[in-house]
């Protein structure tokens, strides 16, 4: 059995190496869950020392990519 054709494999990680292992048929989808919540977590914490309020749920912005869109969305990873 081929892993990839055979056997469906999924990760939770989103990484460049997902990518490349979809590009190269090894994997059929990765589902996001993105490390890169420093930035939001900024902008929540000056917004609130600025006296804004907040909502209470700020959603992280991710995504599911099957390997069909692995080689368009590789060129933008950050990861």
């Amino acid at each position: 059995m081929k892993p990839g054709k055979d056997i469906i494999i999924v990760s939770i990680d989103a990484v460049k190496g997902a990518f490349e292992a979809m590009i190269a048929g090894k994997l059929n989808v990765s589902v996001e869950c993105s490390p890169l919540l420093g930035p939001q977590l900024m902008s929540a914490v000056k917004d609130l020392m600025a006296g804004k309020s907040l909502p209470k749920r700020i959603v992280t912005n991710e995504g599911v990519f099957p390997q069909e869109t692995a080689a368009k969305e590789f060129p933008n990873r950050k990861y």
